[in-house]
């Protein structure tokens, strides 16, 4: 059975693509950087996720691109990479700082020349501004001294908000394993385990099924620790009555799509119940709503306004959705000062959390935006509130 991943010609076809936006929009060449925990950009055109060091990707107007790594990776990225010009620069280090005196490291001056940008007065667009760290820009600011650097992180939205159908099933593979992950989780699920034995058991569930990783820092969060939108799990003891959070995910070829959902250890009652129902609700509500050529601020703006007129405008923490692919959590955001219109086959997580009076819950699944609406990816929120008998 054949793997579902990137196919070679599609790194190839992005490269093309990101180059014809580099031209237009007068740059002679455009940078992505990469970290190990954030790696989209970078693998995104060389199929390459560093480890300890930093990553990144050169792209030329004319259509040429070089993959640049630290010391250490230069012969793990030659054997991995869907890139035949690799170099290794000193900037690309890991965080530890070596000097490494003996090495002879390329520069920014090397990698440009071997793809074709010549001269001193170049335009050099950083297409991931936020991952850029203080060394590469140094690095380029030394080597290119006249030149001009300039933010284009609108190049790599653009590329990556809309996916291909290669894509779209790595997405659909994680979002397989997911549903076996939680599945397991909650049959495994009673007074006593600890929130990270519960991670443990996903965990060898993504694996066995073929994941290469966890799509994110996979969290069970129980009782008072559901309050924290983002947070890690931890030794606490989970207790009959405890609403327990689960978001579980699982990374098809670097795509990291998840699923978050409570599941009470008894019966919800009260006021919780009330804040668990509604935050449903607007999961549903969102879901609904989606549509290409929806504006994604009217969304965001009614959904707020629904948090307001149920009586929970202080429950409320954020949007309805964040764009979901290489990273889960990736531009573009649904917010009310979102101004664009919702595309067939962009991807989103439809992530609709809220915080209560000691405890949080979050209702979250991918789906794909279609003319008609949109297609979700995993049918397991569709159980609704589940609730444990003990």
């Amino acid at each position: 059975m054949s793997r579902i991943c990137i196919p070679d010609y599609e790194y190839k076809e992005r490269i093309a693509k990101a180059a014809k936006m580099v031209a237009d929009k007068g740059l002679d060449v455009m940078v992505v950087c990469s970290t190990e925990s954030d790696y989209a950009n970078a693998r995104y055109f060389s199929g390459f996720w560093p480890l300890f060091e930093r990553a990144g990707v050169a792209i030329a107007a004319n259509g040429d691109a070089a993959l640049m790594v630290g010391p250490e990776c230069i012969i793990f990225a030659k054997d991995v990479a869907k890139m035949n010009k690799i170099f290794c620069l000193r900037e690309f280090r890991e965080s530890a700082d070596p000097s490494y005196p003996e090495l002879q490291a390329s520069t920014f001056r090397d990698v440009f020349s071997a793809i074709g940008v010549k001269g001193e007065n170049i335009k050099i667009g950083l297409g991931s501004y936020v991952e850029c760290t203080l060394p590469i820009f140094e690095g380029l600011k030394e080597s290119f001294p006249k030149a001009e650097i300039l933010k284009c992180n609108d190049i790599m939205v653009n590329l990556r908000k809309i996916k291909s159908e290669n894509e779209l099933s790595c997405i659909k593979e994680g979002f397989r394993i997911i549903d076996l992950a939680t599945s397991e989780v909650i049959r495994n699920l009673r007074p006593g385990v600890t929130e990270l034995q519960m991670v443990g058991i996903a965990q060898k569930v993504i694996y066995e099924e073929g994941a290469e990783y966890e799509g994110l820092p996979m969290y069970v969060f129980s009782e008072k620790s559901t309050s924290h939108a983002i947070s890690r799990s931890g030794y606490r003891e989970i207790n009959k009555g405890d609403i327990v959070q689960l978001n579980l995910s699982a990374k098809i070829d670097g795509y990291s799509p998840s699923i978050g959902l409570p599941v009470v250890m008894g019966k919800l009652e009260g006021e919780r119940k009330r804040v668990v129902k509604f935050c449903l609700d607007a999961h549903n509500w969102t879901v609904d709503r989606l549509k290409a050529g929806v504006m994604a601020s009217s969304i965001a703006k009614d959904f707020y306004k629904m948090y307001v007129d149920n009586g929970f405008k202080e429950n409320f923490v954020y949007g309805p959705c964040h764009g979901t692919g290489m990273i889960e959590v990736e531009a573009p955001w649904m917010e009310t000062i979102s101004d664009y219109p919702l595309e067939e086959n962009m991807t989103f997580q439809v992530d609709t959390f809220i915080s209560g009076d000691g405890f949080g819950v979050r209702w979250e699944k991918g789906v794909a935006i279609t003319k008609a609406g949109c297609t979700s990816m995993t049918n397991y929120l569709n159980r609704g509130i589940i609730e444990l008998d003990f």
